[in-house]
């Protein structure tokens, strides 16, 4: 349920014109600010991939090596859904439901798209055709990637004052968490890690939290038990 929303101030064109255009000089300073942050990550140093992981998808175990297909790069989202669960996260859900159709955009600029997510393959491909989605999703289920890539937490983990998530800034929600990780693969077929980021750091995959970030009542998400209560799977509202 929505809010009561933002009360703001009524005025004349020349009053509007000029608060739109000082709020447009301090967004194209943070526009700037961020091109900066983005060749800065770009510009990260890389770790090479030596563990040999296989996931499971209907045909066939494949590597990692194989999730790039015929490109050069490759972009994982981690995708919360355990291995003892009847279905996948919603919240997750809804960053896939933004990702979806961006696949063969992205393959246009040489990168794979690819889900990951430790339950058993069958039942990735069931949520998968109930959701409606066409993007690639594999099954890390019996390997070491999950943990491996900061997203899934063993019990002592879970304990008061632990801070595995997020390179340390936080403590692990549960057994399983959202991230997101970038790789890229050399013409001799090393495969490099160059990226991740959780948490808030995933707001950029999520087109319609930038949409509604340009609404008159932004994510109206104030009052409720956390953030992201308002929330249902797709086919749930």
């Amino acid at each position: 349920m929505a809010s009561k929303g933002i009360d703001r101030a009524e005025v004349d064109r020349e009053t509007w014109l000029a608060a739109r255009k000082a709020l447009l000089t301090e967004e194209v300073a943070l526009k700037r600010a961020q091109d900066r942050l983005a060749e800065a990550r770009r510009h990260l140093p890389k770790l090479r991939v030596t563990t040999d992981y296989r996931f499971a998808v209907p045909d066939g175990p494949l590597t990692l090596s194989d999730l790039f297909g015929p490109h050069r790069q490759l972009a994982v989202y981690h995708f919360m859904f355990g291995p003892d669960w009847a279905e996948g996260c919603p919240i997750c859900s809804f960053w896939a439901d933004n990702l979806d159709r961006l696949v063969p955009h992205l393959a246009a600029r040489g990168v794979a798209l690819v889900l990951v997510s430790a339950a058993p393959v069958d039942r990735l491909m069931a949520y998968r055709a109930r959701m409606g989605w066409d993007i690639p999703w594999v099954s890390s289920g019996g390997t070491t990637f999950n943990h491996d890539y900061g997203v899934a937490f063993a019990d002592a983990d879970l304990e008061p004052g632990s801070r595995p998530y997020n390179f340390g800034k936080a403590g692990a929600p549960g057994p399983e968490a959202p991230g997101f990780s970038s790789f890229e693969k050399a013409e001799d077929g090393t495969i490099h890690h160059c990226y991740s980021a959780y948490a808030r750091g995933l707001e950029p995959l999520n087109a319609a939290y930038g949409l509604l970030d340009l609404m008159p009542q932004g994510r109206d998400e104030r009052g409720l038990p956390f953030s992201m209560a308002w929330l249902k799977r797709r086919d749930s509202y």
